[in-house]
């Protein structure tokens, strides 16, 4: 299997560089705010979140455009109603960032480096339905780390990540379900999360 651009998607090691990405970028931050979620941080770390729930969302409608074949009608829906979903987490992560006195970091310039999934086009149903599965696995990773990150010290921006895991979890489950689904999608992933943590 393979993207936009040729690359060989069989062992998908970006699954692993996004979640360790995001995790640098949190260390990182959090030395700069000598210990503890300020308000710069968590302004910082939800634009983050801002810039992956575009990416997602522009994914999601490539390919409810793009998919075709056999069952890919129900497919196209789903991957419609998801966009719908990603763009309104956006919606209320950009809201937050306004309450904490921040900007919403809105230049496409700046989304892919910003984001922790990845913008891959595909061109068969199979390869949507895998990146898309992955993507979300991805970002529940990222963004469990970020609410324990923040934690206590904005309880309502840790809400809001609690509100949008809680949906990403049911998302991923219905891309699960489909049955084209790679069946060894998330023996995949597991593996590599398992190796990234025991790095």
């Amino acid at each position: 299997m393979t993207d936009a651009r040729g690359t060989s998607r069989s062992d998908h090691a970006p699954v692993g560089l996004r979640w360790s990405w995001l995790e640098r970028r949190v260390g990182e931050d959090a030395d700069a705010a000598r210990g503890g979620a300020d308000r710069r941080l968590v302004v910082n770390l939800m634009n983050d979140v801002l810039a992956t729930q575009i990416v997602c969302m522009l994914r999601y409608r490539r390919h409810h455009f793009m998919a075709y074949g056999s069952g890919a009608e129900a497919v196209a829906a789903a991957f419609l109603s998801f966009a719908i979903v990603e763009q309104a987490h956006a919606d209320e992560i950009a809201r937050r960032i306004v309450q904490l006195g921040g900007k919403p970091e809105l230049d496409p310039r700046n989304l892919a480096d910003r984001s922790c999934s990845e913008y891959v086009e595909c061109e068969t149903l199979d390869e949507m339905i895998f990146e898309n599965l992955v993507a979300s696995r991805a970002a529940i990773g990222s963004y469990e780390g970020l609410a324990a990150r923040i934690g206590s010290s904005d309880p309502v921006s840790t809400a809001l990540l609690a509100s949008i895991l809680a949906k990403l979890e049911a998302q991923a489950q219905s891309l699960s379900a489909i049955p084209r689904a790679p069946p060894i999608l998330d023996a995949r992933i597991a593996q590599l999360r398992a190796d990234h943590h025991g790095a």
